[in-house]
């Protein structure tokens, strides 16, 4: 079983900030999805992708998948890259 541990990065078409701050714990497929033979949805029987946990910190996700044996990977977040920009310099 194993895991990645990754910090949500902001939506570009919103300007909120809530749970960014917050650590998330994804389980990886285990298995493919494939089409539904009826209704072609697509599916599998990997339960394990509907879980997601969050933690504070990501030294608490760490923490829990080793109290768990489960091999995660933490992704670093990437840096935010703020334009800083003026109103007038829309008319130059």
């Amino acid at each position: 079983m194993s895991a990645r541990i990754y910090q949500r990065p902001k939506n570009a078409m919103q300007s909120g900030k809530a749970l960014l701050d917050l650590w998330t714990l994804e389980f990886t497929p285990s298995e493919a999805k494939k089409p539904d033979p009826l209704m072609g949805w697509a599916g599998s029987g990997d339960m394990q992708q509907q879980v997601i946990l969050r933690f504070p910190t990501s030294e608490e996700a760490k923490a829990y998948a080793d109290k768990y044996g489960i091999e995660a990977a933490i992704h670093a977040t990437p840096p935010r890259r703020l334009k800083i920009q003026a109103y007038a310099d829309n008319f130059r």
